[in-house]
């Protein structure tokens, strides 16, 4: 069995993760019942050192009486429209408080050949809206996430940085004309590995592959989403599979 390092030392280690001064963290509370919205980086997010997993147990361990309930609605390859479309049937229907939203990536990598496979900037903000205020008028809160990756250099040298940065932008946009919290993952992202990425590699960082987290990004992320309702708790260790 193998213990996953505490997000307490996290914490310590990484200051950038705090929320801005604007986004005051608000605590959870008996009964909450929290859904994941995304693509495969949320769809991966429940496996044994997934950051849904960790969130999960940290919670549990810390608030035994919270009877916390987290869903998965990550879905691989999903953009924003996609998202709007099995809004009632995913995230809805199961009754949630919050709601985090982490999505932005497929929307900018898949329109890097050809631009109507991703999601214009005008369809990205006005989807975002649309699913918020969807949310929000069925009760719950939502938390905003801003895509993280394409690439892990640094410098803004990998090639779809600046759209995704642009990106990142309008979902800061959108959460603020919304009233709705922010967590700025992308500039999560970027601090750490501007500090544990000098040598500029494109991967093997936070990312197996430049896009999908490796234990470390789900780590991070994780704490970044522990720390948006103001909790610092530990992760209950995770199993390791056996070795076959």
């Amino acid at each position: 069995m193998s213990f996953p390092t505490p997000l307490a030392t996290l914490f310590a280690l990484v200051p950038f993760l705090a929320p801005a001064a604007d986004d005051t963290p608000k605590p959870l509370a008996k009964g909450d019942r929290i859904v994941f919205l995304g693509d495969s980086i949320t769809q991966g997010g429940s496996g044994p050192k997934g950051y849904i997993t960790l969130y999960t147990r940290s919670v549990q361990a810390s608030h035994p009486d919270f009877e916390l309930t987290t869903v998965n609605a990550g879905i691989s390859g999903h953009k924003v429209p996609n998202l709007q479309a099995r809004l009632d049937k995913d995230v809805i229907a199961k009754k949630p408080t919050i709601v985090y939203i982490y999505i932005g990536i497929n929307d900018v990598w898949h329109g890097e050949k050809d631009p109507k496979k991703g999601t214009s900037r005008e369809a990205y903000e006005a989807g975002l809206k649309d699913i918020i205020a969807r949310i929000k008028a069925a009760g719950a809160r939502v938390i905003l996430c801003t895509p993280t990756v394409i690439g892990e250099k640094t410098g803004g040298a990998n090639k779809l940085d600046a759209q995704l940065d642009e990106y990142s932008d309008i979902s800061r946009k959108v959460a603020a004309e919304t009233g709705v919290q922010l967590n700025d993952l992308r500039k999560a992202f970027l601090a750490y590995l501007k500090e544990h990425n000098q040598e500029g590699k494109p991967r093997g960082v936070l990312t197996g592959d430049g896009v999908h987290l490796n234990p470390a990004g789900n780590k991070l992320v994780a704490a970044q989403m522990l720390l948006a309702l103001g909790v610092k708790a530990e992760p209950v260790a995770t199993k390791e599979q056996p070795k076959k």
